[in-house]
């Protein structure tokens, strides 16, 4: 099941294509940033993909594939591939991530991971851009 978030917490069970669509168009200052993350009962870790609007307008694109160590990050102008990209990732697409160059910034988040895994298993919420 897909979910998807805005900075201010609202949540959006199994969003539809148009709805993940106007995840990125609608970012604004106040509410600069959204996550949609993919939660299975048999897939542990988090799976998501997250838009930063960033104070130069530019868009900051990061995604976790299960755990701290496979989460990466880019920055772009273009809000046509950010739109191809999160789209691609909901629909399981192999190549939603071409086009970008990837950073690989997993090191910043595995103590918190490791220190999440002592205290629960199982599908695990948004990390990176959220606290």
């Amino acid at each position: 099941m897909l979910i998807a978030t805005d900075e201010v917490g609202r949540m959006v069970n199994r969003p539809s294509k148009p709805a993940i669509g106007r995840m990125p168009v609608n970012l604004q200052r106040r509410n600069a940033q959204t996550v949609l993350e993919r939660a299975e009962e048999d897939m542990e870790g988090s799976w998501y993909v997250q838009v930063l609007l960033c104070d130069d307008n530019t868009s900051q694109l990061e995604f976790r594939d299960g755990a701290a160590a496979e989460h990466y990050q880019t920055r772009t102008i273009s809000q046509d591939k950010v739109l191809t990209a999160i789209l691609g990732w909901a629909a399981s697409k192999a190549d939603w991530k071409d086009g970008f160059m990837w950073n690989n910034i997993g090191s910043q988040f595995v103590a918190d991971d490791a220190e999440n895994q002592g205290r629960t298993r199982g599908v695990g919420g948004a990390g990176g851009l959220l606290p």
